[in-house]
Protein backbone atom coordinates (compact mmCIF):
# COMPACT_ATOMS: atom_id res chain seq x y z
CA UNK A 1 0.00 0.00 0.00
CA UNK A 2 0.99 3.56 -1.08
CA UNK A 3 1.03 5.15 2.67
CA UNK A 4 2.73 8.65 1.00
CA UNK A 5 -0.11 11.07 1.63
CA UNK A 6 1.59 14.12 0.89
CA UNK A 7 2.55 12.74 -2.73
CA UNK A 8 -1.26 11.88 -3.19
CA UNK A 9 -2.18 15.53 -2.72
CA UNK A 10 0.55 16.58 -4.25
CA UNK A 11 -0.45 14.38 -7.89
CA UNK A 12 -4.33 15.98 -7.72
CA UNK A 13 -3.51 19.39 -7.00
CA UNK A 14 -1.13 19.11 -10.19
CA UNK A 15 -5.12 18.90 -11.26
CA UNK A 16 -5.76 22.05 -10.60
CA UNK A 17 -4.23 24.38 -13.03
CA UNK A 18 -7.30 24.06 -15.78
CA UNK A 19 -5.02 23.89 -18.82
CA UNK A 20 -3.51 21.03 -17.38
CA UNK A 21 -6.08 19.63 -16.88
CA UNK A 22 -7.76 19.99 -19.96
CA UNK A 23 -4.93 17.45 -21.28
CA UNK A 24 -5.17 15.22 -18.79
CA UNK A 25 -8.93 14.74 -19.54
CA UNK A 26 -7.72 14.83 -23.80
CA UNK A 27 -4.98 12.01 -22.77
CA UNK A 28 -6.99 9.33 -21.11
CA UNK A 29 -10.41 10.15 -22.83
CA UNK A 30 -8.51 9.04 -26.31
CA UNK A 31 -8.13 5.18 -27.43
CA UNK A 32 -4.55 5.43 -28.27
CA UNK A 33 -1.42 7.48 -26.80
CA UNK A 34 -1.20 10.84 -27.45
CA UNK A 35 1.46 13.08 -28.86
CA UNK A 36 2.23 16.46 -28.37
CA UNK A 37 1.23 17.94 -32.13
CA UNK A 38 -1.89 15.97 -31.42
CA UNK A 39 -2.83 17.44 -28.15
CA UNK A 40 -2.09 20.75 -29.12
CA UNK A 41 -4.00 20.81 -32.21
CA UNK A 42 -6.92 19.57 -30.61
CA UNK A 43 -6.65 21.64 -27.81
CA UNK A 44 -5.37 24.63 -29.27
CA UNK A 45 -2.37 25.39 -27.44
CA UNK A 46 0.90 26.18 -28.12
CA UNK A 47 3.15 22.86 -28.35
CA UNK A 48 5.36 24.15 -26.06
CA UNK A 49 2.80 24.69 -23.37
CA UNK A 50 1.70 21.39 -24.13
CA UNK A 51 4.66 19.71 -23.59
CA UNK A 52 5.34 21.48 -20.21
CA UNK A 53 2.69 20.48 -18.62
CA UNK A 54 2.24 16.83 -20.07
CA UNK A 55 5.54 16.40 -18.92
CA UNK A 56 4.33 17.79 -15.09
CA UNK A 57 1.75 15.15 -15.59
CA UNK A 58 4.32 12.45 -15.76
CA UNK A 59 6.07 13.65 -12.97
CA UNK A 60 3.64 13.52 -11.16
CA UNK A 61 2.98 9.88 -12.60
CA UNK A 62 -0.70 10.29 -13.68
CA UNK A 63 0.53 9.60 -17.18
CA UNK A 64 2.90 7.27 -18.66
CA UNK A 65 5.00 7.92 -21.69
CA UNK A 66 6.03 5.50 -24.84
CA UNK A 67 7.89 5.98 -27.91
CA UNK A 68 6.22 5.08 -31.27
CA UNK A 69 7.26 5.83 -34.94
CA UNK A 70 3.86 7.21 -36.40
CA UNK A 71 4.85 6.82 -39.92
CA UNK A 72 5.21 3.57 -39.76
CA UNK A 73 8.54 3.93 -41.64
CA UNK A 74 11.70 2.21 -40.32
CA UNK A 75 15.44 2.13 -40.15
CA UNK A 76 17.85 4.80 -41.80
CA UNK A 77 15.96 7.68 -42.19
CA UNK A 78 12.59 7.02 -40.59
CA UNK A 79 13.12 9.78 -38.04
CA UNK A 80 12.63 9.95 -33.89
CA UNK A 81 10.21 7.64 -32.54
CA UNK A 82 7.18 10.56 -30.94
CA UNK A 83 6.95 10.49 -27.55
CA UNK A 84 3.33 9.74 -26.56
CA UNK A 85 1.28 9.62 -23.42
CA UNK A 86 -1.57 8.02 -22.11
CA UNK A 87 -3.09 6.82 -18.63
CA UNK A 88 -0.98 5.61 -15.84
CA UNK A 89 -1.85 2.67 -13.96
CA UNK A 90 -1.35 4.54 -10.79
CA UNK A 91 -4.31 4.46 -8.22
CA UNK A 92 -4.70 7.78 -6.34
CA UNK A 93 -7.20 7.71 -3.66
CA UNK A 94 -7.39 10.35 -1.21
CA UNK A 95 -10.47 10.80 1.84
CA UNK A 96 -11.05 13.28 4.68
CA UNK A 97 -10.40 11.90 7.15
CA UNK A 98 -8.20 9.22 6.03
CA UNK A 99 -9.92 5.80 5.03
CA UNK A 100 -8.38 2.41 3.57
CA UNK A 101 -11.29 0.82 1.85
CA UNK A 102 -8.89 -0.89 -0.68
CA UNK A 103 -7.18 -2.63 2.11
CA UNK A 104 -10.32 -3.75 3.82
CA UNK A 105 -11.04 -5.13 -0.08
CA UNK A 106 -8.06 -7.38 -0.20
CA UNK A 107 -7.65 -8.42 3.30
CA UNK A 108 -11.55 -9.55 3.13
CA UNK A 109 -11.25 -10.99 -0.44
CA UNK A 110 -8.28 -13.12 0.24
CA UNK A 111 -9.83 -14.29 3.65
CA UNK A 112 -12.95 -15.26 1.57
CA UNK A 113 -10.41 -17.75 -0.25
CA UNK A 114 -8.60 -18.91 2.02
CA UNK A 115 -11.86 -20.00 3.64
CA UNK A 116 -13.25 -21.41 0.90
CA UNK A 117 -9.56 -23.76 0.47
CA UNK A 118 -9.21 -24.61 3.69
CA UNK A 119 -12.60 -24.88 5.67
CA UNK A 120 -11.99 -22.19 8.35
CA UNK A 121 -14.36 -19.95 9.39
CA UNK A 122 -14.51 -16.75 7.29
CA UNK A 123 -13.93 -14.40 10.40
CA UNK A 124 -10.61 -16.51 11.50
CA UNK A 125 -9.46 -16.18 7.90
CA UNK A 126 -9.97 -12.47 8.03
CA UNK A 127 -8.22 -12.21 11.59
CA UNK A 128 -5.54 -13.92 10.53
CA UNK A 129 -5.03 -12.14 7.46
CA UNK A 130 -5.48 -8.87 9.30
CA UNK A 131 -2.17 -9.80 11.52
CA UNK A 132 -0.62 -10.94 8.79
CA UNK A 133 -0.95 -8.07 7.27
CA UNK A 134 -0.17 -5.83 10.82
CA UNK A 135 2.94 -7.87 11.34
CA UNK A 136 4.10 -6.94 7.27
CA UNK A 137 3.83 -3.04 8.12
CA UNK A 138 6.06 -3.75 11.49
CA UNK A 139 8.79 -5.70 9.12
CA UNK A 140 9.04 -2.43 6.44
CA UNK A 141 8.50 0.30 9.13
CA UNK A 142 11.78 -0.17 9.99
CA UNK A 143 12.86 2.37 12.92
CA UNK A 144 9.76 4.22 12.40
CA UNK A 145 8.58 5.28 16.18
CA UNK A 146 4.76 3.66 16.27
CA UNK A 147 2.89 7.14 16.24
CA UNK A 148 4.46 7.89 12.76
CA UNK A 149 3.92 3.95 11.79
CA UNK A 150 -0.06 4.47 12.92
CA UNK A 151 -0.59 7.69 11.28
CA UNK A 152 0.93 6.45 7.85
CA UNK A 153 -1.74 3.99 7.46
CA UNK A 154 -4.99 6.67 8.81
CA UNK A 155 -5.13 5.66 12.38
CA UNK A 156 -4.18 9.35 14.06
CA UNK A 157 -2.84 7.92 16.36
CA UNK A 158 -2.82 10.25 20.16
CA UNK A 159 -0.70 9.30 22.94
CA UNK A 160 -2.32 9.89 26.36
CA UNK A 161 -2.01 8.09 30.25
CA UNK A 162 -3.46 5.26 29.28
CA UNK A 163 -1.20 4.16 26.02
CA UNK A 164 -2.14 5.15 22.20
CA UNK A 165 -5.58 6.32 21.44
CA UNK A 166 -6.65 5.62 17.86
CA UNK A 167 -8.48 8.82 16.68
CA UNK A 168 -9.82 7.46 13.34
CA UNK A 169 -10.95 4.22 12.13
CA UNK A 170 -9.47 3.67 8.38
CA UNK A 171 -12.48 1.19 7.61
CA UNK A 172 -15.09 3.30 9.38
CA UNK A 173 -17.78 3.52 6.83
CA UNK A 174 -17.68 -1.12 7.01
CA UNK A 175 -17.28 -0.78 10.71
CA UNK A 176 -21.06 1.04 11.01
CA UNK A 177 -22.69 -1.73 8.75
CA UNK A 178 -20.36 -4.61 10.27
CA UNK A 179 -18.80 -3.75 13.88
CA UNK A 180 -17.85 -7.14 15.16
CA UNK A 181 -16.36 -8.28 11.89
CA UNK A 182 -14.01 -5.04 11.27
CA UNK A 183 -13.51 -4.12 14.93
CA UNK A 184 -11.99 -8.01 14.90
CA UNK A 185 -9.84 -7.27 12.59
CA UNK A 186 -8.19 -4.11 13.52
CA UNK A 187 -7.83 -5.61 16.56
CA UNK A 188 -5.34 -8.37 15.01
CA UNK A 189 -3.82 -5.77 12.52
CA UNK A 190 -3.05 -3.46 14.99
CA UNK A 191 -1.45 -6.86 16.71
CA UNK A 192 0.39 -7.18 14.55
CA UNK A 193 1.68 -4.40 14.18
CA UNK A 194 2.70 -4.42 18.13
CA UNK A 195 4.19 -8.42 18.11
CA UNK A 196 6.28 -7.42 14.41
CA UNK A 197 7.56 -4.10 15.88
CA UNK A 198 7.91 -5.99 19.99
CA UNK A 199 6.46 -2.69 21.48
CA UNK A 200 5.63 -2.55 25.07
CA UNK A 201 1.70 -2.02 24.27
CA UNK A 202 -0.96 -4.72 23.97
CA UNK A 203 -3.92 -3.93 21.09
CA UNK A 204 -6.93 -3.94 23.41
CA UNK A 205 -10.98 -3.77 22.28
CA UNK A 206 -12.15 -0.05 23.83
CA UNK A 207 -15.06 1.12 21.54
CA UNK A 208 -15.14 4.80 22.55
CA UNK A 209 -17.64 7.03 20.41
CA UNK A 210 -15.22 9.16 17.87
CA UNK A 211 -12.65 6.76 17.85
CA UNK A 212 -11.44 3.40 16.62
CA UNK A 213 -12.43 0.19 18.48
CA UNK A 214 -8.82 -0.48 19.42
CA UNK A 215 -6.55 1.40 21.41
CA UNK A 216 -3.13 0.05 22.86
CA UNK A 217 -2.51 -0.02 26.20
CA UNK A 218 0.64 -0.70 28.05
CA UNK A 219 1.63 -4.49 28.29
CA UNK A 220 0.55 -6.53 31.21
CA UNK A 221 -2.29 -3.64 32.09
CA UNK A 222 -5.07 -5.46 33.74
CA UNK A 223 -7.02 -8.29 31.51
CA UNK A 224 -6.56 -8.53 27.71
CA UNK A 225 -9.99 -7.47 26.21
CA UNK A 226 -11.30 -10.06 24.11
CA UNK A 227 -11.00 -10.96 20.88
CA UNK A 228 -13.14 -11.74 17.55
Amino acid sequence: MDTSWDTEVQAIAALEEPTRRRLYEYVVGSPDPVSRDEAAAELGIPRTTVAFHLDRLTEEGLLDTCFERRSGRTGPGAGRPAKLYLRSNREIEITLPERQYAVAGRLLAAAVEDAEASGTSPRAAVNRRAREYGEAIGRDAGDSPVIEILASHGFEPRADKDGIALVNCPFQRIAQEQPKLVCGMNLHLLAGIVDALDLPYEARLAPSPGHCCVRLVPAGLGSPGGEE
